[in-house]
């Protein structure tokens, strides 16, 4: 018999006593129970996701039908159109906000802008806005083959930060927003003591990276906090017939 031929089988079996020993140490020793690494409780809770539709533990604020979780920024009704599934802004009324207030949010927005683009262009074109805790404004706008200003296109935090990348679909076509919000802390005397932050996808496309927020939106001058509490989500009335959609947010 060649030597080789011998020893080699000598060798397999010398490495299957060796994985063997391993797994009985394995067993016996406490500082290798792989269970010390197991966490069972608290369970997390089962949220059922139907195709297209919310959450099962989301508070729906826009079902194609129903507007009663919202009213005009005045107070009172709801100054939009709701016709076809779909809420639409009304030019020349006020903006709506929600009557439930909200501080750490997931939110899903679906919207729309207006096919009729004749004569508008950049900051004129389907304009609208998501302003969380009505302070701090998600640009909506028909950004699709419309230059403006990167921090005013869609899916900008308005004059504060520009989108990663462009995502818009053309005029007439539904658009998703997915937003995490992460609202501000402030200590018992009023300072700040942790910046908003936000994270949204447009269309499914990351545009947003938990980008800190540097203030209030303001259309002329730099952002800054004043301390507040939890606020309503509020839409903005921008002088066209942007249309919104399956809306709904789980708190965080």
């Amino acid at each position: 018999m060649n030597r080789n031929t011998l020893i080699r089988p000598l060798q397999v079996a010398a490495g299957l006593l060796a994985t063997a020993s391993v797994f009985a140490q394995a067993d016996t020793d406490p500082a290798r129970d792989p269970t010390k690494t197991e966490v069972w409780t608290p369970v997390p809770a089962v949220v059922s996701t139907p195709q297209g539709g919310a959450p099962s533990d989301a508070i729906v604020l826009f079902d194609g039908k129903d507007v009663a979780a919202w009213e005009s920024e005045l107070g009172g009704r709801v100054p939009w159109r709701v016709a076809d599934g779909a809420l639409t802004v009304v030019p020349g009324s006020k903006g709506i906000r929600t009557r439930q207030r909200f501080c750490d949010i997931q939110l899903h927005v679906e919207w729309r802008t207006p096919t009729d683009t004749k004569g508008f262009d950049g900051q004129n074109r389907g304009n609208s806005g998501i302003f969380l805790q009505e302070l701090y404004e998600l640009q909506v706008l028909d950004s699709y083959n419309n230059p403006t200003y990167a921090n005013g296109q869609a899916g900008s935090i308005y004059k504060q930060a520009m989108p990663r990348v462009n995502a818009s679909r053309a005029p007439g076509q539904w658009q998703a927003y997915d937003i995490v919000w992460r609202a501000p802390r402030f200590s018992a005397g009023g300072g700040l003591t942790s910046p908003a932050r936000i994270t949204v996808l447009h269309n499914g496309v990351l545009v947003q990276d938990d980008t800190v927020i540097s203030g209030r939106t303001e259309y002329i001058g730099a952002p800054s906090y004043a301390p507040h509490g939890c606020a309503p989500l509020y839409l903005q009335e921008h002088d066209s017939r942007v249309s919104y959609r399956n809306i709904w947010v789980r708190e965080l």
